[in-house]
């Protein structure tokens, strides 16, 4: 699990466009196994990346159900319905994500948070072998940030490649394997968390100084609040 860390502008929106070929790169080329993408058939390069992205606008008014299996259209022959496969897939991803309890209500009606985590739900169902998300979790609360993280965490874990762009360096640090930390449309740093996440780096990437916690004055009369770990519902 590769986290995509930078400044606002540095560039990792872009690079998800390029990787998912919605976006032609100005030099090189995006190869997927050793292919060219742009030579891949649309339908194959869609079953082999599944793209999320930061802002989704759904125009249709649909329910939640009928988005997620929009997910699954890349497996499906023009015209012809989900069968039992693919309904045993939505139903999965569903639970997974925590959406099968609002399936029936129109995507139009669920607040931001909820409407993230739907069209996480639908990148998920497209079960591919690679996986790009920008910002899954800007719109999330604290238990749902921790819940989206551990189920890309686990997709990983099961072998699927997903990079992810973040802003929450905490959440970089402690979910990703390796993090590649961008500034200005150049990779600064590349490599684990510990070594891309240093305070010198932070202050001439990111132009802040991290806090050292410990016998800090500043904070002991404020709460620092680190959700750390679900409790079951």
């Amino acid at each position: 699990m590769v986290g995509l860390v930078g400044p606002n502008g540095a560039g990792k929106t872009t690079v998800l466009r390029v990787l998912s070929g919605l976006l032609a790169p100005d030099r090189g080329r995006i190869e997927l196994d050793g292919r060219p993408c742009e030579s891949l058939p649309p339908r194959h390069r869609a079953r082999q990346i599944a793209y999320l992205p930061q802002y989704q606008p759904v125009h249709w008014p649909l329910t939640v159900a009928r988005l997620v299996a929009l997910g699954r259209l890349p497996h499906l022959e023009p015209f012809r319905a989900p069968g039992v496969e693919e309904l045993a897939v939505l139903r999965r991803v569903m639970q997974e994500t925590d959406t099968a309890v609002f399936a029936a209500r129109r995507v139009g009606d669920l607040s931001a948070g909820e409407r993230a985590r739907v069209l996480l739900a639908r990148a998920l169902a497209v079960e591919a072998p690679f996986l790009l998300a920008d910002e899954p979790v800007a719109a999330l609360d604290p238990y749902h940030q921790l819940h989206v993280m551990e189920l890309l965490q686990a997709r990983a874990g099961a072998g699927t490649g997903v990079l992810v762009v973040l802003h929450d360096l905490t959440l970089a640090a402690r979910f990703c394997d390796r993090l590649i930390l961008l500034d200005e449309g150049r990779i600064a740093a590349s490599g684990t968390p510990k070594e891309v996440l240093n305070p010198d780096r932070l202050k001439s990437v990111y132009h802040v100084e991290p806090l050292d916690i410990a016998g800090n004055p500043a904070i002991q009369n404020l709460p620092l609040v680190l959700p750390w770990r679900r409790l079951t519902r």
